[in-house]
């Protein structure tokens, strides 16, 4: 008789090699594929070897070695690799099998793909997978979405094999179609901003006030036993501690400082533009690391482009503290931003989120698991139908508290010429959202001025809509 697996899984690199690992130590069969054979060979007699896997060597025998309703989870770069393996797995399929993208697929190809392939009777999930090469070993964050059968077949392997936070799976169902993947995606959005409000951080503690890698680390390691514990923070002062054995100096100080990408961050902020919800902290960020790409241009511009004198003459602790307040401040804001563009999903696309559920499934395994997400949890709790996170209690005075110190940070960067795109964006959109009137009455009377685009009045009620038609001529 021939075994049969729990589930197949496509793509035996570092990802799909340690969620097999995970699948397999947590009590599951696992068929694996991958169109290379020697990674196969290489993974079955090496890290899998004496273990439940089954190796296959082509599409038709994973598919006959996994048990019915099939489940086939694909780990494979997002794009038209996926199209073209769904493809070719889907001939080898019977009704109401089911076919799982892992990957950081968009989400919009997922609501597609869903569409397409229950028009073949066969079930659909896209999945965030989130924590890296390690989470998918120890247990990572997970995401999935699509569709609601299949979650309840496949919801005891990816709990089973999710981070744990409090006992409870760090893994619940997003919602159908692509509802798991905008989840990822979001996620990834606020790891951008997140990662830069960090960098500003960082920067402004070494060039502001010349700390040694030493003092930085120091710095970094007494915020994570703080409010500001993340893993993001907890991985900077481990980067911080690394010396490069050859030039013996800190390898942080020798690598260069241009940004890399996968594009998530920029999904993120094209959806925001298409859907109409401000995260500017999230788009300044990817336009940071576009700026960041331009090394040589850069170069070129600062024997040239002059600026401000560096120096600051105050107390160091003091500012030291003042930028702590500045970055917990504006990582408030980072988060409240996420949760706004997942609200505006909501109505774009007809999904149903439970915030409190997301906040738990950030809480670890994941990138931006941090210890704010437990404040964003309890406020969620207590009105899961908050227009903005800003507007809570917790939020609300944390801030108050806090922003003389992070405007004070912002014109110190300001003053001496430092860039902290971070810090700035952000604390203009808090600015702008906590202002009753904007300068965008200008704006309108200039359109309608130009092209007849109408404004709406403030002593009329809203949708109402004016034109005014005695414009002055140009000269």
């Amino acid at each position: 008789m021939m075994v049969k697996a729990d589930i197949g899984l496509i793509g035996l690199a570092a990802m799909g090699e340690n969620l097999a690992l995970n699948m397999e130590r947590n009590g599951f069969c696992v068929a694996v594929y991958n169109r290379t054979p020697d990674k196969i060979d290489n993974f079955v007699k090496g890290q899998g070897a004496g273990k439940n896997f089954i190796g296959c060597y082509n599409i038709e025998e994973l598919c006959q070695h996994v048990k019915t309703p099939r489940k086939i989870m694909l780990l494979i770069k997002a794009g038209n690799s996926v199209d073209l393996m769904i493809k070719q797995i889907g001939s080898h399929l019977d009704p109401d099998d089911i076919i799982i993208d892992a990957g950081n697929s968009h989400f919009k190809d997922t609501i597609r793909r869903q569409r397409m392939i229950e028009d073949e009777n066969l079930r659909y999930m896209g999945i965030g997978v989130s924590g890296g090469v390690e989470g998918a070993l120890k247990g990572p964050s997970i995401m999935p979405g699509g569709s609601k059968g299949a979650w309840d077949e496949v919801k005891a392997i990816f709990q089973s094999i999710s981070a744990k936070s409090n006992g409870k799976p760090c893994c619940q169902y997003m919602g159908p179609n692509g509802a798991g993947h905008f989840v990822k995606m979001v996620h990834n959005g606020i790891e951008y901003s997140n990662m830069q409000l960090i960098a500003d951080s960082y920067f402004l503690l070494k060039t502001l006030l010349e700390l040694d890698i030493k003092q930085l680390q120091a710095v970094f390691e007494k915020w994570n036993q703080g409010d500001l514990n993340s893993y993001l923070i907890e991985i900077t002062k481990n980067i911080m501690s690394i010396e490069d054995s050859i030039a013996n100096k800190p390898l942080l100080d020798l690598i260069l400082d241009t940004g890399g990408q996968k594009g998530t961050g920029k999904w993120t902020s094209q959806t925001a533009l298409e859907i109409g919800v401000p995260i500017p902290s999230v788009s300044e960020a990817v336009f940071a690391r576009f700026i960041s790409a331009l090394k040589d241009e850069r170069i070129r511009a600062s024997e040239q482009l002059k600026g401000p004198k560096i120096q600051y003459n105050g107390d160091i602790e003091t500012l030291v503290e003042s930028i702590r307040k500045a970055l917990y401040a504006s990582l408030l804001c980072s988060y409240a931003q996420g949760f706004t563009l997942l609200k505006g999903a909501e109505k774009e696309y007809g999904w149903k989120f439970n915030f409190s559920d997301i906040t738990h499934i950030w809480r670890k395994g994941c990138i931006i698991q941090a210890k704010i997400l437990e404040k964003i949890k309890i406020a969620y709790s207590e009105n899961p139908e908050l227009e903005n996170l800003l507007n809570t209690t917790y939020f609300n005075e944390i801030i108050g508290e806090y922003q003389e110190a992070w405007r004070n940070v912002t014109a110190n960067a300001i003053k001496s010429g430092i860039p902290v795109p971070g810090f700035s964006s952000t604390l203009t959109y808090y600015d702008s959202y906590r202002n009753p009137r904007l300068p965008t009455n200008l704006i309108q009377a200039q359109r309608d001025y130009f092209g007849a685009h109408t404004y709406e009045r403030v002593d009329k009620p809203r949708g109402n809509f004016f034109h005014y038609d005695k414009w002055p001529e140009l000269e």
